[in-house]
């Protein structure tokens, strides 16, 4: 059960793509289960409302989907090289490839919350 939607499918499907997403980027997923809930679950509400998957921690509120961004967002990139996470600490810097990138991973640092 999930607190954050009630739209089961549709969270599947956002997790699993962020999954892929993660994946195909060397990354993890957050290992805090519950922050991934709540990232995921936010993210699959914006998604069942608007179409999109709106970064629920960059969102303004209410949503706005002509200046909201997109998960991942554009600066995720960045984020992972300089923090090791993604703003929202959806996506982290893989410590089996922490090496390969230079990124210092702090594992104590994936429960922080926004």
């Amino acid at each position: 059960m999930n607190q954050w939607t009630t739209h089961t499918a549709e969270y599947e499907s956002a997790l699993s793509r962020a999954s892929i997403f993660a994946e195909k980027n060397s990354l993890i997923l957050n290992p805090d289960e519950e922050r991934l809930k709540k990232v995921v679950g936010l993210m699959t509400e914006n998604y069942v409302n608007t179409g999109k998957y709106f970064c629920p921690c960059n969102q303004t509120h209410p949503l706005n989907p002509q200046t909201d961004l997109v998960c991942p967002c554009p600066t995720w990139k960045e984020e992972i090289e300089k923090d090791g996470h993604c703003f929202c600490r959806l996506f982290y810097q893989n410590p089996a490839s922490e090496n390969d990138t230079g990124v210092n991973f702090n594992p104590g640092d994936i429960t922080g919350r926004v």
